[in-house]
């Protein structure tokens, strides 16, 4: 298909195939795809919603459970009949997935022309002139120092509003669960220039929040050289002048004071005082910080590899709670790791109780191939009771929702408009500082407005509420 313009008196052919793009996972995975879009739109690509006009469906994938790759083959398999009807579809496979089976996906997935890891995006151009040519494309090499800081990316999808930032890549910590390290490399992180000129680009387009993302965002450590573990070997120039996250958050805060600031994901391990502070100093900075635990039991903590223990973890909330009172604290929380005892199970459901988080996510054990646990552990806690210890920590954390969210009723909250409730078009939704989606009429506000909303009653997810200015 080819569509024409005019242009200095001459017909000029301007080639319009169309991609379509799904992401799973982790926001990071959103991030990328928006990284991937903006590379693909340069080889003559137009972004569709419609499955049907893609000429490449790119699916962005997660191996973080079971699950999640079970999700992406069904996805696959419903795509035969589309490559049936169009010969000249190509379908590829993008993220953590790749980069775990990597040239095994097409002798798996037959469906599957492309094979891209997190590392790779670059590639792409050159990938798809290789399945153009009618050859399956592999490229999973990870890389140690690609941040895509030099790309601007297309924001898919966007509600003009709110968007992600990447600031890290890769993770260093080895959790024995985690497949990350294996998928996304090691840990670097993005030149603070081009998150800057990134954010401003944002600002210009009337943008009013960004979520500066990462693997692990409190490891963020700018030098100019690289790996984080290169660090030791750097000047006296280069250490006195590198950039913290805790700098790199008061350099943000300070730059753009009209645009809301949230980050994720925080490692307890990682988390330093002068990041709390620096929350705590700037009003633009969200009282909201995703601090995974993952389990309560120190013994589990320790076989996860988990570089702090619940003592470490509990002084941690402390901090936090004696600096921001308001904070909004969630958590990731894991069932059934291996040799989890019910002593270790109920040592989850106290600290959740001595915590009391506002949100979380929860999931039972999934073994992940190659991670350490899956070589040095059995998993041998049977499936009904992780379901069942699961389910007791749903329960106990939607009590704990239930109670956070009653505290806002008669208060009244700052919230940025993101959306139309889903439940009616007649209202408005968005978040007010602690994460906690709000949900009002919608009178004369618009769209990425700040609302005073004065709540008056709430779910366990959700306060309701009217506007007051």
């Amino acid at each position: 298909m080819y569509s024409y313009k005019l242009k200095s008196n001459e017909l000029v052919k301007k080639a319009s195939k169309k991609f379509y793009i799904e992401s799973y996972g982790c926001q990071m995975n959103f991030a990328d795809s928006e990284v991937v879009a903006s590379i693909i739109s340069k080889e003559g690509y137009d972004s569709t919603e419609n499955l049907s006009d893609a000429d490449l469906i790119l699916l962005n994938t997660c191996s973080i459970r079971e699950k999640a790759e079970i999700t992406v083959r069904k996805r696959l398999e419903s795509f035969n009949k589309l490559k049936r009807n169009n010969k000249n579809l190509k379908v590829g496979v993008l993220g953590c997935m790749a980069e775990r089976l990597k040239s095994k996906f097409l002798e798996e997935e037959k469906i599957v022309d492309l094979v891209v890891g997190p590392d790779a995006y670059k590639d792409i151009p050159n990938l798809l002139y290789e399945i153009n040519e009618g050859r399956n494309a592999v490229n999973v090499i990870l890389s140690k120092d690609e941040t895509y800081g030099d790309i601007s990316p297309i924001r898919l999808a966007s509600n003009g509003v709110t968007a992600f930032v990447s600031i890290t890549r890769g993770c260093d910590n080895m959790c024995t669960f985690c497949v990350v390290p294996f998928t996304r490399g090691r840990e670097r992180s993005r030149d603070p220039k081009s998150i800057l000129n990134e954010i401003k680009n944002l600002e210009k387009s009337n943008f009013k929040e960004v979520t500066l993302l990462g693997q692990n965002v409190d490891s963020y450590l700018w030098y100019g050289g690289g790996l984080k573990k290169n660090f030791k070997n750097a000047s006296d120039l280069q250490k006195k002048t590198s950039i913290s996250f805790a700098k790199l958050l008061a350099l943000v805060a300070k730059t753009f004071p009209k645009i809301r600031i949230r980050f994720s994901t925080s490692n307890p391990q990682d988390m330093s005082l002068e990041v709390i502070k620096t929350m705590a100093t700037y009003s633009n900075i969200c009282n909201y910080i995703h601090l995974p635990v993952q389990s309560g039991s120190d013994n589990i903590l320790k076989a996860m590899n988990r570089q702090h223990t619940r003592s470490e973890y509990i002084s941690l909330i402390k901090q936090i709670r004696n600096l921001i009172p308001d904070c909004g604290i969630s958590h990731d929380m894991i069932s059934g790791f291996p040799n989890e005892t019910e002593k270790d199970h109920r040592e989850t459901l106290s600290l959740m109780n001595e915590v009391k988080y506002d949100f979380g996510y929860m999931f039972k054990y999934s073994e992940r191939p190659g991670t350490l646990a899956a070589k040095k552990f059995q998993d041998n806690i049977p499936e009904k009771i992780k379901k069942n210890r699961l389910q007791e920590i749903i329960d106990l954390q939607q009590e704990h929702s239930k109670l956070r969210t009653e505290q806002y009723i008669g208060k009244v909250v700052e919230v940025l408009i993101e959306k139309e409730s889903k439940k009616s078009n007649l209202y408005w939704a968005g978040r007010n500082q602690q994460n906690t989606v709000v949900v009002f009429p919608k009178n004369s506000h618009k769209l990425g407005d700040f609302v005073k909303v004065k709540i008056k009653e709430c779910t366990s997810a959700t306060l309701i509420g009217e506007s007051i200015n």
